[in-house]
């Protein structure tokens, strides 16, 4: 289950984020899962709710973004339909993966202190 992995990740990440904006809460981490990249949604956010305790994401929603696959030539940049060889069928060369295996980080929604009486210098 490398669910638990990928979750531990993404909370070390969005750990980090918070301390360069001295986030006081996480309220949304957003991501982006490829249909290809043998994640299970289902498991990744049930791991998400067992590593945020304790973490400044114990409050946080995990907001999943499915990616359908998307494939083109990689010589004349024509797509190639999701179901189809793998071929393109105009110069016929293998087609090449441009989305959907990806496991992205995309949006971190925090509170951050007000910070409106500060002055700058």
């Amino acid at each position: 289950m490398h669910e638990y992995s990928i979750v531990q990740s993404l909370v070390d990440a969005v750990t980090s984020e918070c301390g360069g904006h001295a986030a006081a809460l996480v309220l949304r981490v957003h991501i982006e899962i490829g249909d290809l990249s043998g994640v299970d949604t289902d498991l990744l956010t049930t791991a998400f709710e067992t590593f945020r305790e304790g973490t400044c994401c114990a409050s946080a929603d995990l907001v999943i973004q499915r990616v359908s696959t998307q494939w083109v030539c990689p010589s004349c940049d024509r797509p190639i339909a999701n179901g189809a060889i793998l071929q393109c069928p105009h110069c016929h060369e293998p087609a090449q993966l441009t989305r959907g295996d990806e496991i992205l980080l995309r949006q971190i929604e925090m509170e951050v202190p007000d910070v409106s009486g500060l002055r700058m210098r």
